[in-house]
C-alpha cells in the first residue's frame, strides 16, 4: 500500500500544479515605453501641489486650459512653469477632468537660482522664456545693486535678455541708479510706481514685452505684482505693503503665475508675462562663470589670448591688453568684472 503511494507522488507533473492567475494579467514587464504620438501639446501656466494648469491649442479657437498630473513613467524628471510638454487622457478641460504630462520637450533655455551661494540645490524658476525682467524700487524699499547684479548674472547664464524695471520713480528720480548699469547697454524702463495705476503711461514697457516670454523677478514690496496687475487688468492678484519698522516688503505672491499680456502695436503682438513671489535673496552656485563673457561681445574676442581658466580678473588676463588697444569701452572691462565678483560678494556688499 505505501508503495503505491509512493508511485502517486512521483507521477506528479506540472499539469498538476493549479496556478493563481495575476491581478494584473500575465503580460511580462517591457522597458519600452508608448510613445504616445496623438498626444496634445501644451505649455505649463502654473504649479501648485502636484497638479499642472497647461494650455493646449494655444493660439486657435479651441485653446483652453487642462488641469494635469506628470505621469510615473517620467521619474524624477521635474516639470516646471513655461515647458513645452506632451498630455494624454482627458485633455477636455471640464471640471474635474485630469491628464497626463508623459513627455517634456527640450528647453530653450532654464532660469534658475540657489537658495545661496553655498546651497549645491538648483531651483528652476522657469523654462522656455526669453526676457528677465528685474523689478526694482526706487525707494521704499531701498534699491539692491548687489540683487541686480545677481539676476543679470543668471540672466546672462541662462542665455535671456535681462530689463531693468525701475518702480516708484515719483518717490526718487531714476538717474544715480542707471549710471551703475550705463556700461552694460541693459536696456530699462521707469515707471511712476504707487497703487493707483490708472494713470501710468505703460506704453514703454509693453513695448519691451510684446512678442516675448517676459519673467518678473524682483525684491518683495517693489511693485511688481502691482505692476502685472496693471498689464493685465483683467486677472488682479493680491498685493501687499512695505513694513514701515524693516524696511522690507510682505510675501503676498505665493506660487509664479503666467499671464498672457494684451495684443500691443501696430503688429498687435502679444506676449507672456511670469509674475514669481518675492525674493530675498539669488544663490548663484549653479552659474558657470565662464559663460558670463558670451553676453560681452566686444569684450569676448580678447579673451584668446587668456591663460587657460582664466577668471578674466587676474594679472595676466589678456582683456587688459584688449581694452588699452582701443578694442572696448575700459567702463564695460569694469562692469564684467564687477559681475563675475559677485559670487564671491554677499548681496550687501
Amino acid at each position: 500500500m505505501a508503495n503505491t503511494r509512493s508511485t502517486r507522488r512521483n507521477d506528479f507533473d506540472e499539469d498538476d500544479v493549479r496556478i493563481r492567475p495575476s491581478r494584473r494579467g500575465s503580460r511580462p514587464r517591457t522597458r519600452t515605453r508608448p510613445k504616445h504620438e496623438d498626444a496634445e501639446t501644451g505649455r505649463v501656466l502654473t504649479v501648485d501641489r502636484g497638479r499642472y494648469t497647461c494650455l493646449v491649442d494655444e493660439d486657435t479657437r479651441r485653446e483652453h486650459e487642462v488641469t494635469a498630473m506628470k505621469a510615473r513613467e517620467l521619474g524624477r524628471k521635474g516639470v516646471v512653469i513655461g515647458d513645452r510638454v506632451a498630455i494624454v487622457g482627458d485633455v477636455s478641460g471640464d471640471k474635474g477632468a485630469l491628464a497626463r504630462i508623459v513627455r517634456v520637450e527640450e528647453r530653450r533655455s532654464v532660469l534658475r537660482r540657489t537658495a545661496d551661494d553655498d546651497d549645491p540645490y538648483e531651483r528652476i524658476i522657469v523654462a522656455n522664456a526669453d526676457q528677465l525682467a528685474i523689478v526694482t524700487a526706487l525707494a521704499d524699499p531701498e534699491p539692491r545693486p548687489r540683487l541686480i547684479d545677481r539676476c543679470l548674472v543668471a540672466a546672462y547664464d541662462a542665455g535671456m535678455q535681462p530689463l531693468l524695471v525701475l518702480t516708484k520713480a515719483d518717490l526718487v528720480p531714476p538717474e544715480s541708479l542707471l549710471e551703475l548699469y550705463g556700461a552694460l547697454g541693459v536696456p530699462y524702463v521707469v515707471t511712476r510706481g504707487g497703487d493707483a495705476y490708472d494713470d501710468w503711461d505703460l506704453d514703454p514697457i509693453r513695448a519691451q514685452l510684446a512678442g516675448l516670454t517676459t519673467v518678473f523677478v524682483g525684491h518683495s514690496g517693489v511693485g511688481k505684482t502691482t505692476l502685472v496687475n496693471a498689464l493685465v487688468p483683467e486677472r488682479q492678484r493680491a498685493t501687499g505693503h512695505v513694513n514701515v519698522v524693516t524696511g522690507r516688503g510682505r510675501h503676498t505672491t505665493t506660487s509664479a503665475l503666467t499671464l498672457r499680456l494684451p495684443p500691443y502695436g501696430e503688429d498687435r503682438e502679444s506676449g507672456w508675462v511670469v509674475d514669481t513671489p518675492g525674493v530675498r535673496s539669488f544663490g548663484l552656485n549653479h552659474v558657470d562663470l565662464g559663460r558670463i563673457i558670451h553676453a560681452f561681445p566686444d569684450l569676448e574676442p580678447g579673451t584668446a589670448d587668456c591663460p587657460r581658466n582664466c577668471s578674466h580678473d587676474e594679472p595676466d588676463c589678456a582683456l587688459d591688453a584688449w581694452v588699452a588697444d582701443g578694442h572696448a569701452d575700459p567702463a564695460r572691462l569694469a562692469s564684467l568684472r564687477r559681475l563675475l565678483a559677485t559670487r564671491e560678494q554677499a548681496e550687501g556688499d
